[in-house]
């Protein structure tokens, strides 16, 4: 008896150290009871947690956050002004699900559909934006997939821009596709005007709307995102939050009930803050040597670093990080202004965490013949 309770004790032991249906538990107990999850940093891309993060799910209205870009974007270009005046479609006001109740010839401003999308999931108000900004659905959806596809999404396809699956056969996405475009969207500060909003109204109060991802309200720091709920999708949420500079995205997609997808993104975003912080290296220009510039107008040329982006290190190793700069011993002319002539590695704990390259300063030209005689005169006139 004591063998097989041993055995079925160790059992239990390796089962949790696997990923499985529904239930996943790393060394770190990062706790998430979904059929796959990502932590995703929105400064660098980097990925700090994940499992099934490529398997192609059902997202519901989390499918939101990429007609929201497509209309960030369209604002941020000037195709369009909040104050626009969008008229409501028979298709728009079709919609089921989650609605603001448009009818046919309704007027609202781009303004209110994207409090409406964001805030209430509105699918009646996703889909006349949609319309407004590309003439009809299905070219709004073909922009939503080119989008997509730009962003790499390579497992990503959408049918709709609401997230409604009853009738899709391909409405498909992953966890890791939706922090792409999360991280995307989230370049766009403007939007969390809207997805950081607990309560508001449309129609002078008459419509009330209240967020869908309770996080606004309970979570310190969250800057959004969207939920998504359906028999087929389960409960999915791309949940962010910045706290002390470290922007993260923790994405769930089905989960069994509401809770759980919430617990689960409280879980990520909060072993992300725990474990990880936002590091923006400096180079010591006092470190940086003069490059000879071989028939050129001028003899050296200085290397400049190119713009350093921030990174995302395990707490701890900020102050373990390591620089190396190897510079060319000489670059050919003519030399482009940006042209690259060296490299910076950053190093910690012996692991390379960013390289950023050295560049010409300036430009500098191939020296002519008529230069060199024009030289060699001065020369000849000040020894005379």
């Amino acid at each position: 008896m004591k063998k097989i309770l041993s055995f079925i004790l160790a059992l239990n032991l390796m089962l949790l150290s696997f990923t499985f249906w529904g239930f996943a538990l790393n060394e770190d107990a990062v706790e998430v009871k979904a059929k796959s999850a990502v932590l995703m940093d929105v400064s660098t891309g980097q990925v700090l947690y994940s499992f099934n993060e490529n398997e192609r799910l059902y997202p519901a209205s989390v499918t939101k956050i990429m007609p929201m870009l497509l209309v960030m974007e369209a604002l941020h270009s000037g195709k369009i002004t909040l104050t626009d005046t969008v008229t409501t479609s028979t298709n728009a006001a079709s919609k089921g699900g989650s609605q603001i109740w448009l009818k046919e010839g309704e007027q609202m401003t781009v303004d209110e559909l994207l409090k409406a999308t964001a805030i209430g999931s509105a699918n009646d108000a996703v889909t006349a934006l949609g319309e407004h900004l590309y003439g009809s659905e299905e070219a709004f959806v073909n922009a939503m997939n080119v989008r997509a596809e730009e962003l790499g999404m390579i497992n990503t396809s959408f049918e709709n821009g609401s997230g409604l699956d009853d009738t899709t056969t391909n409405h498909l996405t992953t966890a890791h596709d939706i922090a792409l475009m999360s991280r995307e969207l989230l370049k766009h500060e403007k939007i969390t005007d809207y997805t950081t909003v607990w309560m508001d109204s449309l129609r002078n109060g008459a419509t009330e709307l209240v967020n869908t991802n309770r996080l606004v309200r309970f979570y310190n720091g969250t800057t959004g995102l969207k939920t998504g709920t359906t028999s087929r999708a389960g409960h999915c949420l791309s949940a962010s939050a910045k706290r002390d500079g470290l922007h993260l995205i923790a994405v769930v997609m089905g989960a069994g009930n509401s809770t759980d997808r919430f617990e689960g993104a409280k879980a990520m975003l909060n072993w992300g803050f725990s474990n990880y912080e936002t590091v923006t290296p400096s180079v010591d220009s006092s470190l940086l040597t003069p490059v000879r510039v071989k028939k050129g107008v001028e003899a050296y040329v200085m290397p400049k670093a190119q713009e350093i982006k921030p990174l995302t290190l395990k707490k701890g190793l900020k102050d373990k990080t390591e620089t190396q700069i190897t510079i060319s011993d000489y670059v050919e002319a003519p030399c482009e202004e940006n042209q690259i002539i060296g490299k910076v590695v950053l190093k910690a704990d012996g692991e390379t965490v960013g390289e950023y390259n050295l560049l010409c300063e300036k430009i500098v030209e191939r020296i002519t013949f008529g230069v060199m005689a024009l030289r060699f005169l001065k020369v000849l006139s000040k020894s005379l």
